[in-house]
């Protein structure tokens, strides 16, 4: 049975393309078909199809189990950094009580108490940042999201194992910044350990150093155990799931491993564009700045986290510029039915969170950044999903999202930055993701009164 739409590139090409230019290859395909088209970007050997009309997505996301399953093992291009145990790359049974057994840690009101920690990190990350000297906003809000993970998630706040994480992991985030450091993730054949020297072995090593430190924090909180820690690892080590088994030592590991990397290098990549359109477009930053201003001293992070215009930024940003192209796969079980094409059994099937949020019929002029479009609409969730759907939600959606909004509105209320130059940032593949090619450069400027600023508005 044929795949529908299939691009008639060669295989090998259309990986070239996927790995070195995935925007491009989305978009040259969807100009020839709209909602649906199968291609071979993969080596698994099955066929491949990427959807993006909403109806289709969501009949796809939530019907696991029974015409399409969510095989943890076609997650495997993370299982190099991040392990074969985690969330993200087990399945079945094992992933529904893992995911009921960590998502308490990312709800509630100990997502408050992470409130003020990331706007002290905030404030300290950028206090540090000389005036009137360029510097990568990618970068800043790197460290400010990997001191948010270090603290939040792991309790660490200083010391020499905190520095080591914290060097290592950076170093690491950025072994593949580019589409051909990327490459190494998506063709196997380039995995090897031809020495220290060697890209991958440089990784491996760099692995290995991070495993340990993670190991012997596991071990001496086995040893020391603390019921007063409210960090995330604190609270998976005392979770049990509802058979009473905790994790073990290998399962924490990848779950933090999945948390480092799957959590402060997307955070931080969302938080650089949000910073890029406030300054590229001034108006809409103006507007941001009006409505931050209006907080007056507000010392509550629930008032900043829900102020309207600032979410609606935050979404047209995560909507323009999707981290995440495409949501976590789906193979097949039967022969199903997407859009009136017959699809059949063992077809792993992609939904395009990126050209769901190019569409025309949804989002008219889809590349014009309006913030607007948020507070005039509800979308559903397989209209907007900037963190995938179905059982394979990003679990840390709601830590990102809080932490994106604090940072951005703590950063355009209480300091005064501007583009470096003018010319307009272009998403590039940063790994699996989506990121800013030139890191979006900009100067800091100094710091900004609000009463100042409050004054001018009531003088215009």
């Amino acid at each position: 049975m044929q795949l529908p739409n299939p691009i008639a590139t060669p295989a090998f090409l259309q990986r070239i393309q996927w790995v070195a230019n995935p925007v491009g290859y989305m978009e040259n395909a969807v100009r020839d078909y709209p909602d649906i088209f199968s291609c071979k970007i993969m080596g698994s050997g099955k066929g491949i199809i990427f959807v993006n009309q909403p109806q289709a997505i969501q009949e796809i996301l939530t019907n696991d189990r029974k015409k399409y399953i969510a095989p943890g093992e076609y997650n495997s291009i993370l299982s190099p950094i991040i392990g074969n145990y985690s969330v993200i790359t087990i399945d079945g049974e094992s992933h529904r009580k893992r995911r009921q057994l960590i998502m308490p840690s990312f709800h509630g009101d100990r997502m408050k108490s992470y409130g003020e920690l990331i706007i002290t990190i905030t404030e300290k990350v950028i206090n540090e940042l000389p005036f009137n000297q360029p510097f990568l906003a990618r970068a800043a809000m790197q460290e400010i999201s990997m001191q948010v993970i270090l603290q939040s998630v792991f309790g660490l706040y200083q010391g020499e194992r905190c520095q080591q994480l914290r060097y290592l992991m950076g170093r690491m985030s950025n072994i593949f910044r580019n589409p051909f450091a990327s490459s190494f993730l998506f063709f196997p054949f380039l995995q090897k350990d031809l020495g220290k020297w060697s890209p991958w072995g440089k990784f491996l090593r760099d692995r290995e150093q991070i495993d340990k430190l993670i190991y012997t924090e596991i071990s001496e909180r086995r040893q020391y155990p603390n019921p007063d820690r409210i960090d995330i690892l604190s609270l998976l080590m005392s979770a049990k799931d509802e058979d009473g088994e905790g994790l073990s030592d290998q399962e924490l590991r990848d779950e933090l491993m999945a948390l480092l990397f799957a959590g402060h290098e997307t955070t931080a990549t969302a938080m650089a564009w949000g910073l890029y359109w406030s300054h590229f477009l001034p108006e809409t930053g103006t507007k941001l700045r009006q409505e931050l201003d209006n907080l007056g001293n507000s010392s509550d992070v629930m008032d900043l986290f829900k102020l309207p215009y600032l979410t609606a930024f935050c979404n047209e940003t995560l909507r323009i510029n999707p981290v995440a192209m495409v949501t976590f796969p789906r193979l097949t079980q039967e022969t199903v039915e997407i859009l009136g094409y017959q699809i059949p059994a063992e077809t792993i099937v992609y939904g395009c969170m990126y050209l769901v949020h190019q569409r025309e019929d949804l989002y008219p002029q889809p590349r014009q950044f309006n913030p607007n479009r948020f507070l005039e609409r509800q979308f559903s969730p397989y209209e907007f999903m900037p963190f995938g759907g179905g059982s394979r939600r990003c679990i840390g959606e709601a830590l990102a999202m809080f932490e994106m909004k604090l940072v951005l509105g703590k950063i355009l209320a209480n300091y005064e930055l501007k583009l470096f130059n003018s010319q307009p940032e272009i998403p590039r593949r940063r790994g699996v993701t989506l990121a800013p090619a030139k890191g979006v450069e900009m100067l800091l400027l100094g710091k900004r009164s609000r009463q100042q600023a409050q004054l001018a508005a009531v003088n215009s």
